[in-house]
């Protein structure tokens, strides 16, 4: 099969295009034939060799970490899903990323893809998506009538976070450029703050919930716009627990959990209406096609997710 894979960490040059064996499957698995993945910020840092202390794997690697495709195999023991099921799911990637033609997938980490979701909108939702559910429904226990703040509504965990707050009846106030007013306004967003010409921690106060997605000195700002008792999760960043003890307020980080039950929650969501990824970009899963898209990524520029289309 075909596959993109790196050799040793580094730049974008390092993602080669190769020809490698189909992976087999356990008893418990899927054979998935992927149809779309996404690229993620965690692809390149992992490419880059900032993760290889927290991600020790053996190279030659596949990135990627979403797949949407359709299940080419099943394993003796699996008991939901048969061939030319069309399927979405955060695989466990330690054995294999996604930047493939095939995926092996364990069967409670799939979701059946709703009729109406295209593949390329089924790649861009398992990470993001499950990334904002299990922040702010698990860990942050958001419900109807909070103020919540999101960080970079119009990124990829951003924008899916802005809608499932929206669906659950929050005030949503998010940080975004101008240019990208319009995009979080429709999401669901009901104040937008332009981070180039406000400073958020200016004009916020009181609120129950933040969910931080850039690390540094928004983390460190984004304490003051919470009322005591108020939560923040971070996915870019190891919060201060000392200050956050102080002011009253809980913090955490956060590292994903692949779940497919909550997978299949998105998707009745994706039916209702209520959620819907945003697709900013698609690229060929070839080399240069991969470069370009891991290239976006590290723009930091990227409006919605990056999708890289495997099958048409």
């Amino acid at each position: 099969m075909k596959a993109i894979v790196i050799d040793q960490y580094g730049g974008k040059e390092q993602l080669k295009e190769r020809e490698v064996e189909t992976p087999a499957i356990s008893a418990h698995q899927v054979l998935v034939e992927v149809h779309a993945t996404s690229v993620n910020p965690i692809d390149w840092k992992l490419r880059e060799g900032y993760l290889k202390e927290m991600l020790p794997w053996e190279f030659p690697i596949i990135l990627g970490w979403d797949v949407a495709g359709v299940v080419k195999e099943v394993g003796d023991e699996v008991k939901h899903y048969h061939p030319g099921d069309r399927v979405f799911a955060r695989p466990d990637t330690t054995r294999q990323g996604t930047y493939a033609e095939f995926v092996p997938v364990e069967e409670n980490l799939l979701a059946r893809m709703p009729e109406s979701m295209s593949f390329e909108e089924g790649a861009a939702i398992p990470l993001t998506g499950l990334t904002a559910w299990q922040c702010l429904v698990e860990i942050g226990h958001i419900k109807k009538g909070d103020k919540v703040l999101i960080h970079a509504g119009a990124g990829g965990v951003g924008s899916m976070a802005i809608q499932i707050a929206n669906s659950i009846g929050c005030y949503v106030a998010t940080t975004a450029s101008d240019k990208n007013d319009e995009l979080v306004t429709s999401l669901g967003a009901n104040r937008v703050i332009d981070y180039r010409e406000e400073d958020f921690s200016e004009v916020l106060e009181n609120f129950d919930f933040v969910l931080d997605t850039m690390g540094g000195e928004t983390l460190e700002k984004s304490y003051g716009v919470l009322k005591r008792g108020g939560r923040l999760v971070s996915i870019a960043g190891q919060p201060d627990e000392e200050q956050a003890e102080k002011l009253g307020i809980d913090v955490s980080s956060f590292w994903l959990e692949p779940n497919g039950q909550q997978l299949k929650k998105l998707g009745d969501l994706f039916v209702s209406g209520e959620v819907k990824p945003e697709v900013g970009h698609i690229y060929p899963l070839t080399e240069e096609g991969v470069r370009e898209a891991h290239e976006l990524s590290e723009s930091h520029h990227a409006r919605g997710k990056i999708v890289i289309q495997v099958k048409k």
